[in-house]
């Protein structure tokens, strides 16, 4: 099979375009943060959720020019698509609001997962240790505040301590507070600056220093909390670079890291080795796996000008081959990317949270202002106490809880998916997997393992033994490298006679001489050669080829003898996994390219009753379109290029395999990593379980709102009472929705070479 490199280009391209045209996502996609000739990337270490991202953008629209933005808050990072003459305008306008972008020039320092992971560490160490002191200092001024004589000097000391400690704990609170006032916006930091300095003002310094630093801490570790969420899957990703065997300029062979490998440079590949990169093949000849790129269930012979791709399994003999196109969008790389795309793009409901948040603040503020002004008037109390009143309100109204709940409960819900081997690639599509009602599968590689296995042999000439013919395959089978040779070998399960002469013949089988006689292992193209065909045999042959069979034939120099048919076959856990799709109230559809008869085989031992072959892509995609109108929400798995189209239309996409082709993780929306069909019905359970943890976390935060709404107004709640309420809202619900992070625990994917990797994982599990 020869697919011209161009081709795949237009492919990728034209299937990456559709893959993104169904996303209901907002704004624009996040981009990889990196220096790229306009595109400049910042790092802003304070910029760790989605309202300060709010405020950001609100700050540039003025500033005309800027082409695009593209922000990861688990890296921190801003990229700024601009005119160059334009970026210090971007800059003024970022920093004039309280922030301060720090550009990212080193190459180690791209602002991924792990450099922002680094960077997070160390601001948490450095900010503990402040807000500890500054958390000393409140205590002093609660403490002269009860127990120091009520005098002049005692009340300035007191003042000074409570001072010192405002100024530890809030300093970046009241700059960012500062800028928003200034602005006229009414964010988080806006109104505990109000809260604060109002209550310093009436002389309550000491309950002022007491709730910034409480305050403060509760953001640190809500922060933390986020990390420690977002970390989980950079956890998982830590995997160990592909290398590969490169010749060097001296002839000696030299293994570099595929990202090191330049174009035009000659590697080698062993049997068993997967590929490292895409080229052309120079010498050798061998069997490629290319089921993860094609779908294809047998490998396909390669020789020299035939292409080979990234991510395919060499099965026999030693290649060599050009490189046609650099690493630089490895698997790791690709993996590492769709994460930053997914924590970059905002859920359904944290859209509605950010919205409401947005509407919520201001209108807190008014009944704030409300309370202070009116309360006098219609109830007995002080303007001091009214006040107060209105500035605990202030306090309570803080949405921290809420704004923070959503991101952190779907990032824990993202990191627990990666931990199964489950990469989704944004909010929305973890939340929208429970309203699934069908769900299409490819059969090649998703229901099927993608590997031959021998299905069914017969005695054709009468004139010998069935033991006979099974010693004689047997023998020369199990000399041949070639994956059907293997798997005739492995089914047939006996020992090796010897062999003289034994030759391998590219592209037809192998010959050899056993027990002094003449005899071919090979494909019907060889006995077709041999003129060794009847009517009957091509009949035959006809019917096991029409079953989606590859058949191999034993002949003597008279007679064919005997006939081997190899097969792709049903995964063990298929079956299991198609009934946990219909448990879940999910209908499985499959749609195969392969002919009819071997698809409804296939389809009733997986226990799929809709069964669809003989599809092209184009059909497929149809496909798609008619089960969206028929059923609703509609999925498609798939792992090949043939899936692309389908895949994109799909309203969620799966794709098969993170060593699979690049088409096909582009145009979806969730990559399984491991390969296993368990993972569907999986992700249906953990958008579901995600969604019910979200809104408990937003019922829970606005609930504890109103009763001390409530408590403050009418009952005397103080501010320690209000920040209390505050922070332990903030940290129940991070808390909440870090739950998620522990029922992926259990089935963590253990890093492992690309080589071993879906055999370990399948090993581990049984």
């Amino acid at each position: 099979m020869k697919n011209p490199q161009p081709t795949l280009d237009k492919t990728i391209a034209s299937c990456c375009d559709h893959a993104h045209g169904h996303s209901s996502q907002p704004t624009e996609p996040p981009q990889m943060p990196q220096k790229n000739g306009s595109a400049t990337a910042y790092r802003i270490a304070t910029m760790d959720c989605s309202a300060e991202e709010s405020e950001i953008r609100r700050a540039l629209e003025p500033v005309t020019g800027i082409r695009s933005l593209g922000f990861q808050l688990g890296a921190r990072t801003l990229v700024i698509d601009a005119p160059t003459d334009v970026l210090p305008l971007a800059l003024t306008a970022i920093r004039k609001i309280g922030f301060d972008p720090k550009e990212i020039s080193k190459p180690g320092d791209s602002g991924d997962i792990s450099g922002a992971h680094s960077d997070q560490e160390h601001g948490f160490s450095s900010g503990i240790t402040r807000l500890v002191f500054a958390l000393v200092f409140a205590f002093g001024a609660e403490s002269l505040s009860f127990l120091a004589p009520d005098t002049q000097p005692w009340q300035i000391a007191g003042m000074a301590i409570a001072v010192i400690g405002i100024w530890l704990a809030g300093l970046d609170t009241y700059m960012k507070g500062f800028f928003a006032l200034r602005h006229g916006r009414l964010n988080i930091n806006a109104l505990m600056t109000v809260a604060v300095t109002g209550a310093f003002l009436i002389g309550q310094w000491a309950e002022a220093a007491m709730v910034m630093a409480l305050y403060a801490i509760a953001e640190l570790i809500e922060a933390r909390a986020v990390d420690r969420a977002r970390n989980a899957i950079k956890g998982l990703l830590d995997l160990a670079p592909e290398t590969a065997e490169v010749r060097q300029p001296d002839g000696i062979w030299q293994v570099m890291l595929a990202g090191e490998i330049t174009l035009g440079s000659i590697v080698r590949i062993k049997p068993g080795e997967r590929v490292a990169l895409d080229g052309t093949v120079t010498a050798g000849a061998s069997a490629i796996n290319q089921a993860p790129v094609t779908g294809e269930s047998i490998p396909v012979e390669k020789a020299i000008g035939d292409p080979v791709f990234a991510g395919t399994i060499n099965e026999s003999g030693s290649l060599e081959f050009e490189v046609t196109a650099v690493a630089s969008d490895s698997t790791l790389a690709r993996i590492i990317h769709a994460v930053e795309q997914a924590q970059g793009s905002r859920a359904p409901t944290q859209r509605f949270v950010d919205k409401f948040a947005a509407i919520y603040t201001p209108a807190v503020f008014v009944i704030a202002l409300a309370v202070a002004l009116a309360g006098p008037l219609l109830f007995d109390w002080t303007w001091l106490q009214a006040i107060y009143k209105a500035l605990v309100l202030l306090v309570i109204a803080c949405p921290c809880a809420l704004v923070i709940s959503t991101p952190v409960t779907v990032v824990s819900g993202l990191a627990a998916a990666a931990r199964r081997g489950i990469l989704i690639k944004g909010g929305t599509y973890l939340e929208e997997a429970r309203k699934l009602k069908a769900v299409a599968l490819d059969k090649t590689g998703t229901i099927t393992s993608g590997k031959p296995e021998l299905v069914e042999w017969e005695v054709i000439s009468p004139n010998v033994s069935k033991e006979r013919v099974a010693a004689m395959a047997a023998s020369l089978a199990g000399r041949s490298d070639h994956p059907v040779s293997k798997a005739i070998a492995a089914g047939l399960n006996l020992p090796f006679n010897d062999v003289d002469g034994f030759e391998a013949l590219p592209g037809r089988g192998v010959k050899g001489v056993v027990a002094g006689e003449d005899y071919v292992l090979g494909n019907h193209r060889l006995i077709e050669e041999r003129e060794q065909c009847s009517a009957e045999l091509e009949a035959l042959l006809k019917s096991h080829e029409e079953a989606g069979r590859t058949v191999t034939l034993l002949a003597s120099n008279e007679t064919v003898l005997a006939l081997f048919a190899v097969a792709d076959t049903i995964k063990a856990s298929s079956r299991a996994a198609i009934a946990d799709l219909k448990a879940l109230g999910v209908t499985p559809v499959m749609l195969t390219g392969d002919n009819s008869a071997t698809a409804r085989t296939i389809g009733h031992q997986a226990g799929i009753e809709d069964v669809r072959g003989n599809l092209l892509p184009q059909d497929k995609l149809a496909a798609i379109q008619e089960m969206q109108k028929h059923y609703g929400l509609t999925g498609m798995t798939g792992d090949g290029i043939n899936d692309a189209p389908a895949l994109a239309q799909a309203d969620i996409g799966f794709a098969m395999g993170a060593a699979g082709t690049d088409i096909a993780m582009e145009a979806a929306d969730v990559v399984i990593m491991n390969d296993d069909l368990h993972r569907i019905a999986t992700t249906v359970e953990l958008s579901r379980k995600t969604h019910a943890v979200l809104w408990q976390n937003i019922s829970f935060a606005i609930g504890i709102k109103v009763i001390f709404f409530y408590l403050a107004i009418f009952s005397g709640a103080t501010m320690w009472m209000a920040v209390f309420a505050d922070m332990g809202a903030s940290l129940l619900v991070v808390a909440n929705g870090l739950r998620l992070l522990r029922s992926g625990k259990k089935e963590r994917v253990r890093p492992a070479s690309s080589e071993t990797r879906h055999t370990d994982y399948e090993r581990s599990t049984g």
